[in-house]
């Protein structure tokens, strides 16, 4: 009789622990399982690169869905912010990691924490589903840093007003999926008929001496063949980048972290020079479109230098990851290879371009917080590998660059991730790379003053600085 009681007590804790489960759901745990749509807006990618990270998210979180959509990137901001100024944007949304300043009014920063409805198995005999509602910290300041490769923090960290506290705050507004880095292509068969068997490491009287040999011109004195894409702006693919990481490479301080330009002043450890950083790195850029000088090898009048070396009319082309899977379907014979970004000879530390997007999360959208939970799901290392994967993109996490360092596309690019930096902190990134442009233009136009010219350019990028 006494173990048909302990039988008959099982059964009846088994049924009320399972059959009924959904019943005695918590209240706050049947709201949160209520169905969510985050809309998601990028550019450079399309719905498969993401197809394995939704799916695994969606076995934990089945009650959100996420809609991607992809945008061309010549109509993206417009219908980006026309459609956050109409409360119809998306949810979650990609922006440059310079723009992170300038869209700053319309990002939610990520909360200190997330509370979401999680599937949790039960049962011995029968197995069932029941759903608990779990808080998670979100990342953290120092876990940022320590997670992320350095140039992410000072472009994804800014400060925001804590009405509470009255006082500014440091908040995360945005993670990156990945970070490109400036490495340098060049043509081998170009490079052996000229002799050369492998491109120059610093930007030194070597690199010169190849870029002389590897400019050809023709009976009327114009290009037929250029050495290498540097002198030039509006014909030249990232010019701006060119010539900042020049600028950082020679010691110039672009920026301060209170948002002061600076690249036109001299550092205090260049105090004994006549000219600061920049100067020097403006006239060694503009030299290579200078008739004038030996190196001459760039011009206004040649085509952008993307498809000239597509074209096989360029030695040496200094570009990011992006333009590979460009390069090989545009010249799918094109016998070439990648190096590291040239340095300059003598510096004890290395500085490399960081180019790359980030995703944050609309203010207006209603679903902030399973937002940015799906944000940081992305983000980790176990899921952003099937997107880098898929993209042949470099890694934003420290924990993965050895593991890209094994793929030949892109571990030149992953190998410079360390040291990678970027700048621009103003309301309008394209004004403050249109001034480096005028600077560049202004020496090929003749103007002889360069200290003035970058003075005039440092005045113009200011003036994009939210103070």
């Amino acid at each position: 009789m006494k173990n048909k009681l302990i039988i008959i007590l099982l059964l009846f804790t088994l049924i009320i622990t399972s059959g009924f489960g959904c019943k005695r759901v918590k209240k706050e745990t049947q709201q949160a399982m209520q169905p969510i749509v985050l809309n998601y807006w990028r550019v450079w990618d399309g719905q498969d690169a993401f197809d394995e990270i939704i799916k695994n998210y969606k076995a934990q979180h089945p009650f959100i869905t996420i809609n991607y959509r992809q945008l061309r990137y010549d109509e993206y901001e417009y219908a980006l912010l026309e459609a956050l100024a109409e409360d119809k944007g998306p949810d979650i949304f990609s922006i440059h990691n310079t723009w992170t300043k300038k869209y700053q009014s319309k990002i939610a920063p990520m909360p200190a924490e997330t509370s979401m409805v999680f599937p949790v198995v039960k049962g011995t005999l029968k197995k069932e589903t029941f759903y608990e509602l779990r808080t998670k910290k979100s990342i953290t300041l120092k876990e940022l840093k320590d997670t992320f490769i350095d140039a992410v923090y000072q472009d994804v960290v800014l400060p925001e007003y804590n009405k509470k506290e009255e006082k500014l705050e440091d908040k995360i507004v945005a993670l990156p999926l990945s970070v490109d880095t400036l490495a340098m292509y060049y043509n081998k068969d170009l490079l052996n008929q000229a002799g050369i068997t492998e491109p120059a490491t610093y930007w030194n009287k070597e690199l010169q001496e190849h870029v002389k040999k590897l400019t050809k011109l023709n009976s009327e004195e114009k290009i037929i063949q250029s050495g290498i894409n540097l002198g030039g702006s509006k014909n030249i693919e990232r010019y701006s980048d060119i010539l900042s990481v020049l600028m950082m490479q020679s010691g110039a301080v672009m920026m301060d972290d209170s948002g002061k330009v600076l690249f036109h002043q001299i550092p205090s450890a260049f105090h004994e020079n006549k000219y600061s950083p920049s100067v020097e790195a403006l006239r060694f850029y503009t030299d290579f479109a200078n008739p004038a000088k030996e190196v001459y090898s760039w011009n206004n009048n040649l085509d952008n230098s993307l498809d000239m070396f597509i074209q096989g009319r360029l030695a040496l082309m200094l570009g990011y990851s992006y333009h590979l899977p460009i390069i090989k379907a545009r010249a799918p014979k094109l016998n070439f290879s990648i190096t590291k970004l040239p340095q300059i000879e003598g510096s004890s530390q290395a500085v490399n371009f960081a180019n790359y997007w980030v995703e944050t999360v609309s203010k207006k959208s209603k679903n902030t917080e399973a937002a940015w939970d799906f944000l940081q799901f992305m983000a980790e290392a176990d899921q952003i590998k099937s997107y880098l994967e898929k993209t042949k993109k470099p890694t934003a996490l420290r924990a993965l660059i050895n593991e890209q360092l094994e793929d030949a596309d892109i571990k030149i690019f992953a190998s410079q991730l360390l040291t990678a930096k970027s700048w621009y902190k103003g309301t309008d990134s394209n004004a403050a790379e249109f001034a480096i442009g005028e600077m560049i233009d202004s020496v090929n136009n003749g103007q002889e003053n360069i200290r003035e010219i970058i003075e005039f350019g440092a005045k113009k990028v200011q003036e994009t600085i939210i103070r």
